[in-house]
Protein backbone atom coordinates (compact mmCIF):
# COMPACT_ATOMS: atom_id res chain seq x y z
CA UNK A 1 0.00 0.00 0.00
CA UNK A 2 2.59 2.42 1.24
CA UNK A 3 4.57 1.27 -2.16
CA UNK A 4 1.41 2.86 -4.28
CA UNK A 5 1.07 5.66 -2.65
CA UNK A 6 4.49 6.60 -3.11
CA UNK A 7 4.23 6.06 -6.99
CA UNK A 8 0.72 8.26 -6.74
CA UNK A 9 2.72 11.15 -4.78
CA UNK A 10 5.92 10.87 -7.43
CA UNK A 11 3.27 11.36 -9.75
CA UNK A 12 1.72 14.46 -8.67
CA UNK A 13 5.07 16.29 -8.31
CA UNK A 14 6.29 14.83 -11.35
CA UNK A 15 3.13 16.47 -13.52
CA UNK A 16 3.43 19.87 -11.30
CA UNK A 17 7.27 20.00 -12.16
CA UNK A 18 5.74 18.92 -15.84
CA UNK A 19 3.55 21.74 -15.87
CA UNK A 20 5.82 24.58 -14.49
CA UNK A 21 8.44 23.99 -17.31
CA UNK A 22 5.81 24.27 -19.67
CA UNK A 23 4.56 27.17 -18.59
CA UNK A 24 8.13 28.59 -18.02
CA UNK A 25 8.79 27.63 -21.76
CA UNK A 26 6.32 29.21 -22.98
CA UNK A 27 6.41 32.55 -21.58
CA UNK A 28 10.13 32.90 -20.32
CA UNK A 29 11.80 35.51 -18.11
CA UNK A 30 12.70 38.42 -20.59
CA UNK A 31 16.26 40.09 -19.06
CA UNK A 32 16.56 43.80 -19.07
CA UNK A 33 17.69 44.21 -22.59
CA UNK A 34 20.46 47.74 -23.28
CA UNK A 35 21.51 49.45 -26.16
CA UNK A 36 23.92 52.34 -27.34
CA UNK A 37 23.89 54.62 -30.08
CA UNK A 38 27.21 53.45 -32.57
CA UNK A 39 27.69 57.93 -32.93
CA UNK A 40 29.13 58.61 -29.93
CA UNK A 41 28.25 56.03 -27.76
CA UNK A 42 27.04 58.29 -25.16
CA UNK A 43 23.48 57.52 -25.17
CA UNK A 44 22.28 54.23 -23.32
CA UNK A 45 19.00 53.14 -23.22
CA UNK A 46 17.64 50.44 -20.66
CA UNK A 47 14.27 48.50 -21.18
CA UNK A 48 12.85 45.79 -18.47
CA UNK A 49 10.56 43.58 -21.38
CA UNK A 50 9.70 41.68 -18.48
CA UNK A 51 7.26 44.60 -16.66
CA UNK A 52 4.42 44.40 -19.43
CA UNK A 53 1.57 45.03 -16.66
CA UNK A 54 -0.34 48.12 -16.82
CA UNK A 55 0.70 51.29 -15.14
CA UNK A 56 -0.63 52.00 -11.78
CA UNK A 57 -1.14 55.65 -11.41
CA UNK A 58 -3.02 55.63 -8.08
CA UNK A 59 -0.73 56.55 -5.42
CA UNK A 60 0.81 59.52 -7.72
CA UNK A 61 -2.76 60.84 -8.34
CA UNK A 62 -3.65 59.99 -4.73
CA UNK A 63 -0.31 62.06 -3.71
CA UNK A 64 -0.51 64.93 -5.59
CA UNK A 65 -4.12 65.91 -5.90
CA UNK A 66 -4.20 67.78 -2.91
CA UNK A 67 -1.63 70.03 -3.55
CA UNK A 68 -2.97 71.42 -6.40
CA UNK A 69 -5.13 74.05 -6.24
CA UNK A 70 -8.27 76.38 -8.24
CA UNK A 71 -7.23 79.69 -8.70
CA UNK A 72 -9.87 82.47 -9.47
CA UNK A 73 -9.10 85.99 -10.36
CA UNK A 74 -10.36 89.54 -10.83
CA UNK A 75 -9.05 91.72 -13.65
CA UNK A 76 -10.20 94.72 -14.61
CA UNK A 77 -10.17 95.27 -18.65
CA UNK A 78 -11.82 95.81 -21.72
CA UNK A 79 -14.74 93.32 -21.69
CA UNK A 80 -16.07 92.15 -25.53
CA UNK A 81 -18.52 89.47 -23.88
CA UNK A 82 -20.58 88.97 -20.82
CA UNK A 83 -19.43 85.35 -20.31
CA UNK A 84 -16.16 84.09 -17.78
CA UNK A 85 -13.31 83.89 -20.09
CA UNK A 86 -10.35 81.64 -19.15
CA UNK A 87 -7.12 83.55 -18.97
CA UNK A 88 -5.46 80.49 -20.94
CA UNK A 89 -7.47 81.82 -24.05
CA UNK A 90 -6.54 85.37 -23.99
CA UNK A 91 -2.85 84.70 -24.04
CA UNK A 92 -2.56 81.57 -26.34
CA UNK A 93 -5.75 82.02 -28.70
CA UNK A 94 -6.65 85.78 -28.37
CA UNK A 95 -10.34 87.03 -28.24
CA UNK A 96 -10.97 87.37 -31.85
CA UNK A 97 -12.97 90.29 -33.32
CA UNK A 98 -14.64 92.85 -31.46
CA UNK A 99 -15.26 96.39 -30.66
CA UNK A 100 -13.59 98.03 -27.82
CA UNK A 101 -15.89 99.10 -24.57
CA UNK A 102 -15.13 100.89 -21.83
CA UNK A 103 -13.69 98.62 -18.66
CA UNK A 104 -15.23 96.34 -16.18
CA UNK A 105 -14.61 93.88 -13.99
CA UNK A 106 -14.29 90.19 -15.45
CA UNK A 107 -13.41 86.96 -14.20
CA UNK A 108 -10.86 84.23 -15.14
CA UNK A 109 -9.36 81.44 -13.48
CA UNK A 110 -6.77 78.59 -13.60
CA UNK A 111 -4.60 76.10 -11.55
CA UNK A 112 -1.96 76.17 -8.83
CA UNK A 113 0.68 73.77 -7.52
CA UNK A 114 1.49 74.31 -3.56
CA UNK A 115 5.33 73.77 -3.34
CA UNK A 116 5.77 75.15 0.09
CA UNK A 117 3.92 73.93 3.47
CA UNK A 118 3.81 77.66 3.91
CA UNK A 119 1.75 78.82 1.47
CA UNK A 120 4.05 79.19 -1.34
CA UNK A 121 2.08 78.54 -4.81
CA UNK A 122 3.15 78.40 -8.44
CA UNK A 123 0.94 79.09 -11.63
CA UNK A 124 1.48 80.76 -14.92
CA UNK A 125 2.04 84.53 -15.22
CA UNK A 126 -0.61 84.55 -17.62
CA UNK A 127 -3.34 82.99 -14.75
CA UNK A 128 -2.65 85.95 -12.35
CA UNK A 129 -1.33 88.73 -14.98
CA UNK A 130 -2.99 92.51 -14.55
CA UNK A 131 -5.46 90.69 -11.52
CA UNK A 132 -6.74 93.04 -9.02
CA UNK A 133 -7.70 89.92 -6.99
CA UNK A 134 -6.89 86.35 -5.95
CA UNK A 135 -8.49 83.89 -4.51
CA UNK A 136 -6.89 80.18 -3.83
CA UNK A 137 -9.43 77.24 -3.35
CA UNK A 138 -7.83 74.08 -1.95
CA UNK A 139 -8.85 70.61 -2.64
CA UNK A 140 -10.67 70.52 1.03
CA UNK A 141 -12.66 73.40 -0.14
CA UNK A 142 -11.23 76.24 1.98
CA UNK A 143 -11.20 79.38 0.13
CA UNK A 144 -7.76 82.31 0.66
CA UNK A 145 -7.16 85.35 -1.05
CA UNK A 146 -3.71 85.45 -2.14
CA UNK A 147 -1.31 87.86 -2.65
CA UNK A 148 1.13 88.07 -5.84
CA UNK A 149 5.04 87.46 -4.93
CA UNK A 150 6.22 87.99 -8.43
CA UNK A 151 6.19 86.69 -11.84
CA UNK A 152 8.15 86.45 -14.95
CA UNK A 153 6.83 86.38 -18.39
CA UNK A 154 9.50 85.18 -20.35
CA UNK A 155 9.05 82.00 -18.86
CA UNK A 156 4.67 81.94 -17.94
CA UNK A 157 6.11 81.49 -14.71
CA UNK A 158 4.06 83.41 -11.37
CA UNK A 159 4.48 83.00 -7.79
CA UNK A 160 1.43 83.29 -5.24
CA UNK A 161 1.02 82.73 -1.55
CA UNK A 162 -1.76 82.44 1.00
CA UNK A 163 -1.44 82.64 4.96
CA UNK A 164 -1.70 79.24 5.89
CA UNK A 165 0.24 76.53 7.12
CA UNK A 166 0.97 72.88 6.77
CA UNK A 167 -0.14 72.68 3.79
CA UNK A 168 0.23 69.14 1.47
CA UNK A 169 2.89 69.99 -1.17
CA UNK A 170 4.27 68.65 -4.26
CA UNK A 171 8.11 67.71 -4.79
CA UNK A 172 10.11 68.86 -7.56
CA UNK A 173 11.45 66.24 -9.66
CA UNK A 174 14.60 66.57 -12.12
CA UNK A 175 12.63 67.40 -15.57
CA UNK A 176 15.99 66.85 -17.37
CA UNK A 177 16.00 62.94 -16.46
CA UNK A 178 12.22 62.76 -18.05
CA UNK A 179 12.05 59.92 -21.33
CA UNK A 180 10.27 60.19 -24.32
CA UNK A 181 7.32 57.73 -23.79
CA UNK A 182 7.54 58.19 -19.95
CA UNK A 183 3.97 58.26 -18.22
CA UNK A 184 3.04 61.66 -16.83
CA UNK A 185 -0.52 62.77 -15.35
CA UNK A 186 -1.68 66.30 -15.24
CA UNK A 187 -3.86 67.71 -12.82
CA UNK A 188 -6.09 71.08 -12.30
CA UNK A 189 -9.37 72.33 -13.21
CA UNK A 190 -10.32 72.22 -16.70
CA UNK A 191 -13.35 74.90 -17.65
CA UNK A 192 -13.41 75.97 -14.12
CA UNK A 193 -14.49 74.90 -10.78
CA UNK A 194 -16.56 72.26 -11.61
CA UNK A 195 -14.65 69.98 -12.46
CA UNK A 196 -11.96 70.97 -10.19
CA UNK A 197 -8.49 68.56 -9.12
CA UNK A 198 -9.34 66.81 -12.37
CA UNK A 199 -6.33 64.08 -13.47
CA UNK A 200 -5.59 62.73 -17.15
CA UNK A 201 -2.68 60.86 -18.16
CA UNK A 202 0.09 60.98 -21.00
CA UNK A 203 3.09 60.41 -22.37
CA UNK A 204 5.55 62.62 -22.97
CA UNK A 205 5.61 63.10 -26.36
CA UNK A 206 8.19 65.26 -26.81
CA UNK A 207 10.98 67.49 -25.10
CA UNK A 208 12.61 70.90 -26.22
CA UNK A 209 8.95 71.80 -28.04
CA UNK A 210 9.29 75.55 -29.24
CA UNK A 211 5.67 76.47 -29.61
CA UNK A 212 3.77 79.58 -31.43
CA UNK A 213 1.62 81.86 -30.31
CA UNK A 214 -1.68 82.74 -31.16
CA UNK A 215 0.63 85.88 -33.38
CA UNK A 216 3.16 83.67 -35.13
CA UNK A 217 5.75 84.14 -32.29
CA UNK A 218 7.49 82.06 -30.35
CA UNK A 219 6.78 83.17 -26.32
CA UNK A 220 8.72 80.47 -24.79
CA UNK A 221 11.02 77.55 -25.42
CA UNK A 222 11.68 73.93 -24.28
CA UNK A 223 8.32 73.46 -23.47
CA UNK A 224 7.77 69.19 -22.16
CA UNK A 225 5.26 68.21 -25.09
CA UNK A 226 2.53 65.41 -23.97
CA UNK A 227 -0.97 63.83 -24.78
CA UNK A 228 -2.57 64.53 -21.19
CA UNK A 229 -5.53 66.18 -21.97
CA UNK A 230 -5.24 69.64 -20.62
CA UNK A 231 -7.88 72.43 -21.45
CA UNK A 232 -8.62 75.80 -20.30
CA UNK A 233 -8.58 76.32 -16.89
CA UNK A 234 -5.42 73.86 -16.32
CA UNK A 235 -2.78 77.19 -17.01
CA UNK A 236 -0.70 76.41 -13.88
CA UNK A 237 -2.00 73.17 -12.89
CA UNK A 238 0.99 70.05 -12.44
CA UNK A 239 2.61 67.24 -14.79
CA UNK A 240 3.86 64.72 -12.31
CA UNK A 241 5.67 61.68 -12.89
CA UNK A 242 4.44 58.20 -11.44
CA UNK A 243 6.18 58.50 -8.68
CA UNK A 244 4.25 61.50 -7.81
CA UNK A 245 7.04 64.62 -8.46
CA UNK A 246 6.62 67.72 -10.20
CA UNK A 247 8.17 67.56 -13.41
CA UNK A 248 6.36 70.58 -15.05
CA UNK A 249 3.47 73.32 -14.79
CA UNK A 250 0.97 72.46 -17.40
CA UNK A 251 0.77 76.34 -19.69
CA UNK A 252 -1.05 75.85 -22.95
CA UNK A 253 -2.42 73.61 -26.04
CA UNK A 254 -2.17 73.54 -29.86
CA UNK A 255 -5.59 73.51 -30.90
CA UNK A 256 -7.91 75.42 -34.02
CA UNK A 257 -10.69 75.20 -31.34
CA UNK A 258 -9.34 76.47 -27.74
CA UNK A 259 -10.50 72.62 -27.09
CA UNK A 260 -7.34 69.47 -26.57
CA UNK A 261 -6.86 68.47 -29.69
CA UNK A 262 -3.83 66.03 -28.58
CA UNK A 263 -0.79 68.36 -27.89
CA UNK A 264 -0.45 70.17 -24.45
CA UNK A 265 3.01 71.62 -23.02
CA UNK A 266 4.23 71.85 -19.75
CA UNK A 267 7.42 74.36 -18.37
CA UNK A 268 9.58 72.27 -17.23
CA UNK A 269 10.53 71.68 -13.04
CA UNK A 270 13.80 72.60 -13.47
CA UNK A 271 13.10 75.61 -15.07
CA UNK A 272 9.99 76.80 -12.50
CA UNK A 273 12.13 75.68 -9.76
CA UNK A 274 14.95 78.08 -10.46
CA UNK A 275 12.32 81.26 -11.42
CA UNK A 276 10.54 80.55 -8.11
CA UNK A 277 13.49 79.89 -6.23
CA UNK A 278 15.09 83.52 -7.31
CA UNK A 279 11.87 85.16 -6.73
CA UNK A 280 11.51 84.04 -3.24
CA UNK A 281 15.34 85.01 -2.19
CA UNK A 282 15.86 87.74 -3.96
CA UNK A 283 12.35 89.37 -5.44
CA UNK A 284 13.15 89.09 -9.08
CA UNK A 285 14.54 86.24 -11.47
CA UNK A 286 18.34 86.24 -11.93
CA UNK A 287 19.36 85.56 -15.74
CA UNK A 288 22.12 84.41 -16.99
CA UNK A 289 23.68 84.90 -20.68
CA UNK A 290 26.29 82.40 -22.30
CA UNK A 291 26.63 85.22 -25.18
CA UNK A 292 26.47 83.10 -28.27
CA UNK A 293 24.97 83.83 -32.20
CA UNK A 294 24.18 80.21 -33.92
CA UNK A 295 21.71 77.44 -34.29
CA UNK A 296 20.99 73.66 -34.92
CA UNK A 297 23.35 71.37 -36.62
CA UNK A 298 22.26 70.05 -39.96
CA UNK A 299 23.59 67.63 -41.96
CA UNK A 300 25.62 70.36 -44.16
CA UNK A 301 27.29 71.65 -41.37
CA UNK A 302 27.73 68.41 -40.14
CA UNK A 303 29.35 67.69 -43.16
CA UNK A 304 31.51 70.98 -43.17
CA UNK A 305 32.82 70.16 -39.61
CA UNK A 306 33.12 66.47 -39.41
CA UNK A 307 30.75 65.61 -37.29
CA UNK A 308 29.53 62.20 -35.61
CA UNK A 309 25.94 63.48 -35.81
CA UNK A 310 23.52 66.17 -36.97
CA UNK A 311 22.94 66.59 -32.92
CA UNK A 312 24.25 70.05 -31.33
CA UNK A 313 24.43 73.70 -31.53
CA UNK A 314 26.70 75.20 -33.65
CA UNK A 315 28.46 78.10 -32.35
CA UNK A 316 27.99 81.47 -35.35
CA UNK A 317 29.77 84.18 -33.04
CA UNK A 318 30.69 84.70 -30.15
CA UNK A 319 30.23 87.92 -27.92
CA UNK A 320 33.36 89.79 -26.48
CA UNK A 321 33.36 89.64 -23.23
CA UNK A 322 30.90 87.30 -22.74
CA UNK A 323 29.96 83.92 -20.39
CA UNK A 324 31.16 82.03 -23.55
CA UNK A 325 33.94 84.31 -24.41
CA UNK A 326 35.78 84.16 -20.68
CA UNK A 327 35.50 80.38 -21.74
CA UNK A 328 37.35 79.90 -25.17
CA UNK A 329 34.40 79.29 -26.77
CA UNK A 330 35.03 80.02 -30.54
CA UNK A 331 33.16 80.08 -33.94
CA UNK A 332 32.61 76.91 -35.63
CA UNK A 333 32.68 75.35 -31.79
CA UNK A 334 29.37 72.79 -31.59
CA UNK A 335 27.93 72.08 -27.95
CA UNK A 336 27.17 68.78 -27.74
CA UNK A 337 27.07 68.53 -23.76
CA UNK A 338 26.08 70.73 -20.84
CA UNK A 339 27.13 69.07 -17.12
CA UNK A 340 26.45 65.86 -18.74
CA UNK A 341 23.30 66.89 -20.35
CA UNK A 342 22.91 66.31 -24.02
CA UNK A 343 21.96 69.02 -25.86
CA UNK A 344 20.60 68.84 -29.35
CA UNK A 345 19.31 72.03 -30.32
CA UNK A 346 19.34 75.52 -29.34
CA UNK A 347 16.38 75.57 -27.73
CA UNK A 348 17.29 72.66 -25.23
CA UNK A 349 20.79 74.93 -24.24
CA UNK A 350 18.79 77.65 -23.58
CA UNK A 351 16.31 75.21 -21.18
CA UNK A 352 19.62 74.28 -19.44
CA UNK A 353 20.77 77.92 -19.59
CA UNK A 354 18.33 79.48 -18.35
CA UNK A 355 18.78 76.78 -15.06
CA UNK A 356 22.23 78.25 -13.68
CA UNK A 357 22.33 81.19 -11.47
CA UNK A 358 25.12 84.26 -12.26
CA UNK A 359 28.51 82.68 -10.46
CA UNK A 360 27.96 78.98 -11.49
CA UNK A 361 30.04 76.99 -13.20
CA UNK A 362 29.55 74.28 -15.50
CA UNK A 363 31.50 71.70 -17.82
CA UNK A 364 30.63 71.88 -21.45
CA UNK A 365 31.50 69.33 -24.14
CA UNK A 366 32.33 70.72 -27.55
CA UNK A 367 33.22 69.47 -30.75
CA UNK A 368 35.99 71.59 -32.20
CA UNK A 369 38.09 70.63 -35.81
CA UNK A 370 36.59 67.26 -35.26
CA UNK A 371 37.93 66.66 -31.88
CA UNK A 372 35.47 66.14 -28.52
CA UNK A 373 36.80 68.61 -25.53
CA UNK A 374 35.32 69.71 -22.49
CA UNK A 375 35.81 73.78 -21.44
CA UNK A 376 34.74 75.51 -18.12
CA UNK A 377 31.93 77.95 -18.31
CA UNK A 378 31.61 80.35 -15.46
CA UNK A 379 27.88 82.04 -16.35
CA UNK A 380 27.97 85.84 -16.04
CA UNK A 381 24.54 87.87 -15.29
CA UNK A 382 22.74 89.21 -18.22
CA UNK A 383 23.83 93.01 -18.64
CA UNK A 384 20.32 94.07 -20.09
CA UNK A 385 16.87 93.75 -19.35
CA UNK A 386 14.80 90.91 -20.41
CA UNK A 387 13.98 92.33 -24.34
CA UNK A 388 10.34 92.82 -23.90
CA UNK A 389 10.07 94.19 -20.24
CA UNK A 390 8.07 97.13 -19.75
CA UNK A 391 9.24 100.52 -17.51
CA UNK A 392 7.39 102.69 -15.32
CA UNK A 393 7.49 105.49 -18.71
CA UNK A 394 5.99 102.60 -20.72
CA UNK A 395 9.33 102.19 -22.44
CA UNK A 396 10.14 98.50 -23.65
CA UNK A 397 13.53 97.03 -23.55
CA UNK A 398 14.89 95.66 -26.25
CA UNK A 399 19.13 94.58 -26.25
CA UNK A 400 20.02 97.59 -23.91
CA UNK A 401 17.83 99.84 -25.70
CA UNK A 402 14.31 101.57 -24.39
CA UNK A 403 11.40 101.97 -27.38
CA UNK A 404 8.98 104.14 -27.49
CA UNK A 405 6.07 105.88 -30.10
CA UNK A 406 7.95 108.76 -31.92
CA UNK A 407 5.95 112.22 -31.62
CA UNK A 408 4.17 113.22 -34.89
CA UNK A 409 6.61 116.15 -35.15
CA UNK A 410 9.35 113.19 -35.61
CA UNK A 411 7.24 111.41 -37.46
CA UNK A 412 6.41 114.34 -39.86
CA UNK A 413 10.25 114.97 -40.47
CA UNK A 414 10.91 111.94 -41.40
CA UNK A 415 7.69 111.92 -43.55
CA UNK A 416 6.76 108.46 -42.01
CA UNK A 417 3.17 107.32 -40.63
CA UNK A 418 4.55 104.84 -38.22
CA UNK A 419 7.45 103.61 -36.46
CA UNK A 420 9.44 102.79 -33.09
CA UNK A 421 11.97 105.09 -31.79
CA UNK A 422 14.84 104.77 -29.36
CA UNK A 423 14.24 106.92 -26.67
CA UNK A 424 17.28 105.46 -24.41
CA UNK A 425 20.25 103.96 -25.63
CA UNK A 426 22.59 101.86 -23.13
CA UNK A 427 25.53 99.45 -23.58
CA UNK A 428 24.07 96.45 -25.78
CA UNK A 429 23.75 95.13 -29.03
CA UNK A 430 21.96 97.91 -30.37
CA UNK A 431 24.58 100.47 -29.86
CA UNK A 432 27.48 98.25 -30.41
CA UNK A 433 25.27 98.32 -34.24
CA UNK A 434 25.75 101.85 -34.52
CA UNK A 435 22.49 102.69 -33.14
CA UNK A 436 21.92 106.03 -31.94
CA UNK A 437 18.81 107.45 -29.57
CA UNK A 438 16.29 109.33 -31.76
CA UNK A 439 16.64 106.95 -34.25
CA UNK A 440 13.71 105.84 -35.56
CA UNK A 441 12.62 102.44 -36.66
CA UNK A 442 10.76 101.16 -39.59
CA UNK A 443 11.93 97.96 -40.75
CA UNK A 444 12.89 94.98 -38.92
CA UNK A 445 13.88 92.20 -40.82
CA UNK A 446 12.28 94.01 -43.36
CA UNK A 447 8.92 93.69 -41.65
CA UNK A 448 7.31 97.40 -41.19
CA UNK A 449 6.98 98.06 -37.36
CA UNK A 450 4.77 100.40 -35.63
CA UNK A 451 5.08 99.60 -32.17
CA UNK A 452 7.85 98.60 -29.73
CA UNK A 453 6.09 95.25 -29.05
CA UNK A 454 6.26 94.70 -32.85
CA UNK A 455 10.09 94.93 -32.97
CA UNK A 456 10.40 92.49 -30.21
CA UNK A 457 8.33 90.15 -31.38
CA UNK A 458 9.98 90.07 -34.85
CA UNK A 459 13.50 89.77 -33.14
CA UNK A 460 12.04 86.82 -31.40
CA UNK A 461 11.24 84.89 -34.98
CA UNK A 462 14.49 85.99 -36.34
CA UNK A 463 16.97 82.52 -35.66
CA UNK A 464 20.29 84.16 -37.10
CA UNK A 465 20.57 88.14 -37.05
CA UNK A 466 18.25 91.27 -36.84
CA UNK A 467 18.41 94.16 -39.65
CA UNK A 468 17.14 97.66 -38.60
CA UNK A 469 16.03 99.75 -40.94
CA UNK A 470 15.12 103.53 -40.74
CA UNK A 471 15.84 107.15 -39.81
CA UNK A 472 18.72 108.80 -37.12
CA UNK A 473 17.61 111.53 -35.30
CA UNK A 474 18.73 114.15 -38.22
CA UNK A 475 16.62 112.56 -40.81
CA UNK A 476 18.98 110.69 -42.48
CA UNK A 477 18.36 106.88 -43.58
CA UNK A 478 20.46 104.32 -41.91
CA UNK A 479 20.51 100.55 -41.18
CA UNK A 480 22.51 98.83 -38.99
CA UNK A 481 22.60 94.60 -38.19
CA UNK A 482 23.54 92.35 -35.27
CA UNK A 483 23.64 88.63 -34.45
CA UNK A 484 21.31 87.30 -31.79
CA UNK A 485 22.32 86.51 -28.76
CA UNK A 486 21.51 82.68 -27.25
Amino acid sequence: MKKYLLIVVASVLLSGLTAYAVVKSAKPEQEPVSSTYPTDGSLYRTVNLAQTDYPDFTYAAESAVDAVVFVKVTVRSASRDNYQIDPFFEYFFGYGGGQQQQPRERQGSGSGVIIRSDGYIVTNNHVVQDATKVEVTLNNNKTYEATVVGTDAATDVALIKIDAEGLPTIPFADSDALRLGEWVLAIGSPMGEQLRSTITAGIVSAKGRSMPSNDGTFKIESFIQTDAAVNPGNSGGALINKAGQLVGINTAIVSTTGSFTGYSFAVPSNIVHKIVSDLIDYGSVKRVMLGITGGNVNEEIAQELKLPSVNGVYINEVSKGSSADKAGLKKDDVIISLDNTRIGTMASLQEKVNSYHPGDRADMQIIRGGNPMTVSVTFQEATTEINGAVSEDGTVSFYGAQLGTPSQETLQKIRARGGVEIKKLSAGKLKDAGATEGFVILYVNDQPVSSPQEVVEIARQSRRAIFIEGYTANGKASYFGFGKDE
